[in-house]
């Protein structure tokens, strides 16, 4: 599971900073050693995200702890889009309140100013984490599997959901048309034009998929602007 999870972060986070060097040519120019930086701490990542998914499919496929299912039959078929959502909730309230507990001087100190030590933060950003806020990430998702029955297909889509998002919120530049991020929708799903003013100010922004907990709470900042700015300079922007 390692593995696995390594070689999707290779795969996705070098498929979007390959995209980004055709649609924002230097945009990363000059950050090469950072890369490198992002690079290593992300497979560290993985190593621990590796541990409780292994655990997960050995509880699943030998013991039957888990409640996933692959009988699409076992539960109405409404189920199937309300567990990815009940999934992603979970997931987006876990994050947001141990991502703002990490940025407490202690906590920030130890292990977050890892992740933000990335400026600007790139396609590789995305598991560039110290083990401690690793570990936290990694323990959600196998522990709702314990609790909330979701088809195999449905858990692929929420785990697919969460690698997509993790990239593009960092890759520097906005991937999401105007229309969306600018519209109604944007109002509640974060992209990359909200998570880079939590980079660039730390203070705020800290949900993952939506800007719920952000509203309700005081911390969203709204979004940035970077991505015309650097259409604008010809991809040298910042995220």
């Amino acid at each position: 599971m390692t593995l696995i999870v390594g070689m999707r972060y290779l795969i996705v986070s070098g498929g979007f900073a390959w995209l980004t060097r055709r649609v924002r040519p230097g945009l990363y120019a000059g950050l090469s050693p950072q890369i490198r930086r992002e690079i290593g701490w992300s497979l560290a990542s993985a190593a621990i995200y590796g541990v409780p998914a292994g655990i997960v499919i050995w509880g699943w496929q030998e013991r039957g702890w888990t409640r996933i299912y692959t009988d699409a039959g076992a539960y109405p078929l409404w189920w199937l889009p309300v567990s990815v959502l009940l999934y992603l909730l979970a997931h987006d309230a876990w994050f947001y309140w141990t991502h703002r507990w990490m940025h407490a001087p202690r906590p920030f100190s130890i292990a977050h100013a890892v992740h933000h030590a990335s400026r600007p933060p790139t396609a590789w950003a995305a598991m560039s984490f110290h083990p401690w806020e690793a570990l936290t990430g990694a323990v959600v998702i196998p522990t709702l599997v314990f609790l909330i029955p979701i088809h195999v297909a449905a858990l692929g889509l929420v785990l697919a959901i969460m690698t997509f998002m993790g990239v593009t919120n960092h890759m520097g530049w906005e991937v999401f048309p105007r229309g969306l991020v600018q519209g109604p929708l944007g109002k509640w799903l974060i992209t990359a034009s909200h998570h880079q003013q939590h980079h660039e100010r730390y203070r705020g922004n800290y949900g993952l998929y939506f800007r719920f907990w952000d509203r309700l709470c005081g911390t969203d900042l709204g979004l940035g602007a970077f991505g015309d700015a650097a259409a604008g300079r010809g991809g040298a922007g910042r995220g």
